[in-house]
């Protein structure tokens, strides 16, 4: 099955396929685009050298200088991460998401999407993002053991055993490295790093947000919006507005 959208914006149309492998997000945004849920909404936060993002119904129509990002229907869509195979490459489709302190399983919002534009990296800033990719996983497991370990903490902590909390945390670190080894260091893949230094993208993002599809035409669309003027919130002074509508599933 091949599922194909086409977004037309006042810029351009851009025509994007949807990953079969991403079949919630998929038929979400299917559904929403026959309803006509997308037209009129508006290309509400371009970010220059990283992306474009739409998808908010309270941007239809929205007064110049309201502040918009926060709309959308009232459920959210479990994560379907498909990674490394769907990367954060220059032309994604992901989904946007409320952040990780109110949203630990980084479930999708249920309209709002963004088209990645990035910019391109050199090997030597690919590998010091993997040595930074490594340190978080290792930062997860330890705060993960931490939450396990929380009341023999606070016993230690109640008793002053200084001796005791150091035993515990080096312990902690001990099987915070086994457990890291086990998953193996977090590694870009040959296709990443051939798309990351050539055509652009944003890997700080994989891994965190749904990539549900990719731009077949129009990115030079894509790069048009995300040189735009914008404003207070990173609004387009110039309102650009879209319609979606479905060319193929």
């Amino acid at each position: 099955m091949m599922t194909k959208i086409r977004i037309k914006t006042t810029e351009g149309d851009i025509l994007v396929r949807l990953y079969d492998e991403t079949p919630k997000h998929r038929d979400n945004f299917l559904k929403l685009a026959k309803e006509g849920y997308f037209d009129g909404t508006l290309f509400h936060r371009v970010i220059k050298d990283f992306m474009i993002q739409g998808g908010d119904p309270d941007s239809k129509g929205a007064p110049k200088g309201k502040m918009l990002g926060t709309g959308g229907p009232d459920y959210t869509i479990p994560a379907e991460f498909v990674y490394p195979k769907y990367f954060h490459k220059r032309g994604a489709l992901s989904a946007a998401r409320l952040g990780d302190e109110v949203n630990p399983d980084r479930e999708s919002s249920g309209s709002q999407f963004y088209i990645v534009w990035g910019k391109t990296y050199k090997p030597a800033e690919l590998r010091q993002m993997e040595k930074q990719l490594e340190m978080q996983q290792e930062q997860t497991i330890f705060n993960q053991l931490a939450k396990e370990n929380h009341d023999k903490i606070m016993q230690l902590r109640r008793n002053r055993d200084r001796v005791g909390l150091q035993e515990l945390q080096d312990e902690l670190i001990a099987e915070t490295k086994a457990i890291s080894l086990e998953k193996g260091k977090p590694a870009f893949t040959d296709e990443q790093r051939e798309a990351y230094s050539s055509i652009g993208g944003t890997p700080f993002l994989d891994n965190q947000y749904t990539v549900f599809g990719e731009v077949e035409e129009g990115l030079d669309v894509v790069e048009k919006i995300q040189n735009c003027e914008t404003l207070r919130g990173d609004r387009p002074k110039e309102d650009i507005s879209m319609t979606v509508e479905v060319v193929e599933e």
